[in-house]
């Protein structure tokens, strides 16, 4: 019988597999397929309005767009980056949210007027009023 050792200056037993699993996950997250640049995104509804706080680190207030088209908000941004002189040597960079876009269809209870936004800490934070008079369409009909 012939004992094979292997090197076991890896984290497991098995180097080659270490190498090759660690290039597959390295390769994955450094072309971006399992990265998802979508914003995450926590919706309320109290009596009077309707909040959407949306998970946006690292960007200011200008980067920002928020438009409106008939029942479609539409958020948007987009982070303009400068190249530096210094060049930092990272062996792994996953932070790079450049831009993300996102839209809503709000329900016919909101009343245009009464949208706000604001930026606080990471987090654009939206709300937007209800009608005050809308009452939902009821109607009888009669079997002929």
């Amino acid at each position: 019988m012939t004992l094979v050792k292997f090197n076991n200056r890896t984290r497991n037993t098995a180097p080659y597999f270490n190498n090759v699993f660690d290039s597959l996950f390295s390769d994955a997250l450094n072309k971006n397929y399992s990265i998802n640049k979508v914003p995450g995104v926590n919706i309320l509804e109290s009596a009077q309005d309707y909040t959407i706080e949306l998970a946006a680190p690292g960007l200011e207030k200008a980067d920002f767009q928020i438009n409106l088209k008939k029942d479609t908000l539409a958020v948007w941004a987009e982070k303009k980056t400068e190249d530096t002189a210094e060049k930092k040597n990272y062996s792994r960079k996953e932070f790079d949210y450049l831009s993300f876009a996102r839209s809503f269809v709000l329900p016919e209870t909101v009343d245009a007027e009464k949208i706000a936004a604001e930026y606080l800490n990471g987090i654009l934070t939206i709300t937007i009023g209800k009608k005050a008079d809308v009452q939902p369409e009821s109607k009888d009909i009669k079997v002929s």
